[in-house]
């Protein structure tokens, strides 16, 4: 998809971390950043004639422009020659951004650390975009080692062709390997004792990029959030089924948006009517 990176924007110094996070996905990928702040539905206060909404206007507007001028200078400092746009729509922020994802290359959303109020809010945003959005979803957490590799996370040994090409993706642009953790592999430990490489056409296309199946114990969930220490991304699929709703794997996703010490990539796959 050749769309904008989308990031939301609401002031907080977490949505900042996420706007230079998505500045640099942007960068890297030659695409235009997006920036989008969601205003509340209007209530009874509101000056008669002025929509709520529009960010040229004089009652309650100035949250919203100081807001998407913070984040447009943080974008240009990582990037400085990236083209940002921005709008400001009306809605639920996790609704505006679910909204605005259908035409993005990807969609970033920030994370709060364990503890602070509103961390489960941010990861519900992440799990709700990351069912019914409509391109990748990257969130932002924890101290990402830029030395680390990409982990490519497997859930009982389904290996989601999309989530793949992304992990192996982003593993070239930053120059690094890509780390698969394998359900199967783990009650195994012999992935390369199956008939057919499931990444064979991927190593072809990526010839420069080492690829590591570590003999892992204790589960999936475990081992990826124990990855997530020292990996600079981890990239799970999710299963698309009737409507485009994604389901995310019940533990390895859901525990690596909430626990993560990287940020984590939720990948849809194709459509399955099934």
């Amino acid at each position: 998809m050749s769309g904008p990176v989308l990031v939301g924007v609401d002031g907080s110094t977490t949505s900042m971390v996420a706007v230079e996070a998505a500045a640099r996905e942007a960068d890297r990928r030659g695409a235009e950043l997006r920036l989008a702040y969601a205003c509340a539905w209007p209530s009874a206060s509101v000056t008669p004639g002025v929509a709520p909404w529009d960010p040229g206007g004089t009652r309650g507007h100035d949250a919203a422009n100081r807001a998407l001028a913070e984040a447009g200078r943080r974008a240009r400092r990582v990037a400085p020659g990236l083209r940002v746009t921005h709008t400001v729509l009306m809605g639920e922020p996790a609704a505006v951004l679910e909204t605005e994802s259908h035409g993005a290359s990807l969609t970033v959303v920030g994370s709060r650390p364990a503890g602070r109020s509103g961390g489960g809010r941010r990861g519900s945003v992440a799990a709700r975009l990351a069912r019914c959005g409509g391109s990748p979803v990257l969130m932002v957490r924890g101290g990402p080692d830029p030395t680390g590799p990409v982990v490519l996370a497997c859930d009982d040994g389904h290996l989601r062709r999309h989530a793949a090409e992304f992990a192996f993706g982003e593993a070239a642009a930053r120059e690094t390997d890509v780390l698969v953790l394998d359900g199967s592999a783990l009650r195994s430990g012999r992935v390369q004792d199956r008939p057919r490489d499931p990444l064979a056409a991927l190593r072809e296309r990526y010839p420069d990029i080492t690829v590591r199946h570590p003999r892992v114990r204790g589960g999936t969930r475990r081992a990826v959030i124990e990855a997530s220490g020292f990996a600079q991304l981890v990239v799970i699929g999710a299963r698309c089924r009737s409507g485009w709703t994604a389901a995310l794997p019940p533990t390895v996703g859901r525990a690596a948006l909430r626990h993560a010490g990287c940020p984590v990539a939720v990948i849809p796959e194709e459509r399955d009517t099934r």
